[in-house]
């Protein structure tokens, strides 16, 4: 028996922006201290680390609105029966490098939403794609994050 209502499967498809922000050297740069980069071209902010999209997109909401995980709530998400998330997987694809200067959009999409049955009961499954490009289109990064609710 599934969980999963055709309304809530409807949301499959639902996207989040276009999302613009500007790279600058001076966030490459404390980017790269905070997360204790050595190599001269991130402490200098003249090139991003792989992973510097990632806070260059969070939602930026205030401590009390976040999740008991330390998220912030997934708005593409329909209400839920499932309440308990766990990881379930990122896969990254990255295209470009970010550099300074380098005006960057972002959307993100609920791909896919699902259940299955596990050792202690129903498991529902929801994949978000981040897709990441330059102003112009090119793509830059695109990750698809799974995570498991139960």
């Amino acid at each position: 028996m599934s969980h999963l209502t055709e309304e809530m499967l409807s949301h499959i498809g639902r996207c989040r922006g276009p999302v613009e922000e500007l790279a600058t050297r001076r966030e490459i740069r404390k980017y790269s201290l905070a997360t204790r980069q050595t190599l001269p071209k991130y402490l200098r902010g003249d090139e991003a680390p792989p992973l510097f999209y990632v806070a260059l997109f969070w939602d930026v909401v205030p401590l009390d609105e976040l999740t008991p995980d330390g998220l912030s709530v997934e708005p593409l998400l329909p209400d839920l029966p499932f309440k308990r998330a766990m990881a379930g997987g990122i896969k990254t694809r990255f295209f470009r490098t970010i550099r300074p200067g380098d005006r960057l959009v972002a959307r993100r999409t609920l791909t896919d939403l699902y259940q299955k049955e596990g050792r202690s009961g129903p498991l529902c499954f929801y994949e978000i794609t981040l897709d990441v490009r330059t102003e112009s289109g090119a793509p830059v990064v695109r990750e698809v994050t799974t995570r498991i609710l139960r």
